[in-house]
């Protein structure tokens, strides 16, 4: 029997594109990522002032979860994307980076979030409510 490795939370403003890369592959979310667009997810980094990591506590130290955000710290949080590699889906590794940036942020700063249409039931069961009434202009590329 295979023991639950331990999975180590922080906050990485300095994330390497490459393991961002592989996590947004990995966890499916590069469908809908530009994960050919090295620059663009430097980019996307850089202009995060919150990414919080779940990473197994194993040498190498591999990532295995992103949460990436933008906020005031004050009052609003947009969580843009929240990843999971495969091999530690079921983990609890999705609620994990949850409650990192909920931990990170305080209680005074609320956290929303877009959701993709396969992954609605995980949030709900992480406690998360629905917003009925949000809107949204696309982006043009």
């Amino acid at each position: 029997m295979s023991e639950t490795p331990h999975i180590l939370y922080g906050r990485e403003q300095d994330l390497d594109v490459a393991e961002f890369r592989r996590v947004l592959v990995e966890s499916g979310l590069g469908r809908i990522r530009p994960v050919d667009d090295e620059p663009r997810l430097q980019a996307m980094i850089g202009g995060a002032n919150l990414i919080v990591t779940a990473r197994l506590d194993r040498p190498g130290r591999p990532l295995v979860g992103v949460g990436r955000a933008v906020t005031d710290s004050v009052w609003c949080c947009y969580l843009s994307d929240l990843a999971v590699s495969p091999a530690a889906q079921g983990l609890g590794v999705g609620k994990g980076l949850l409650d990192e940036a909920r931990r990170q942020l305080g209680p005074q700063v609320s956290l929303y979030l877009a959701s993709v249409p396969d992954a609605v039931g995980f949030y709900e069961r992480a406690g998360m409510t629905r917003i009925a009434d949000a809107f949204s202009y696309k982006r043009e590329r």
